[in-house]
């Protein structure tokens, strides 16, 4: 009976840091939209790769939920990474470190960068990575950003097979689910 208490106060910590977390994101990302004709909540987003993570690639490590669930913050609102060591510890905010662009730097710059790092990543990184273009890549497919041209949206497919490409070997399920997108799009390489 003991351990049984342990297991639903553990499971119980477990969803209520996730809602402390998913709370925060959605505080931080508050008054964003995507860039959808529906202008969707921006939110939608990471929830969205966290879920991808649960229940695509079967992921329950704590840290990496965390992780995909802030993993724009620091990059589109006013969070600092030691606001999310503070909050969330020290694991999570190396995770998002390494999935975050230095938005000092140019769009090319970032993008060649975002290549150049993924095969040098942590696991955990690759995973938030994984489902964070996962998602992405859906998106796109179901429809265009605005202001975005047919080709822009065709070379955004070809630089995210690169990314990819240096993420293999972290997680079959989500990797086969990008091959059948890249073969949709006929992104070969």
């Amino acid at each position: 009976m003991k351990l049984q208490v342990q297991a639903m106060t553990s499971a119980a910590s477990v969803a209520e840091e996730l809602l402390k977390c998913t709370n925060f994101a959605a505080e931080k990302h508050k008054n964003q939209r995507r860039k959808n004709p529906d202008k969707t909540p921006y939110i939608n987003h990471p929830i969205g790769v966290a879920y991808i993570l649960t229940n695509e690639a079967k992921i329950s490590d704590l840290a990496v939920l965390q992780a995909a669930l802030l993993h724009d913050t620091v990059e589109d609102t006013d969070t600092t990474f030691e606001e999310i060591e503070m909050i969330f510890g020290k694991s999570v905010r190396g995770i998002v470190e390494e999935v975050t662009d230095d938005k000092t730097l140019p769009k090319h710059e970032r993008k060649r960068l975002q290549i150049e790092h993924a095969p040098g990543s942590s696991k955990e990184a690759k995973l938030v990575k994984l489902a964070d273009k996962l998602y992405n890549l859906r998106d796109l497919e179901a429809c265009t950003p605005e202001g975005w041209s047919e080709q822009r949206v065709q070379e955004y497919f070809e630089w995210s097979k690169k990314v990819v490409e240096g993420l293999r070997g972290t997680n079959r399920s989500m990797e086969r689910s990008l091959d059948q997108i890249f073969l949709r799009r006929n992104v070969l390489q």
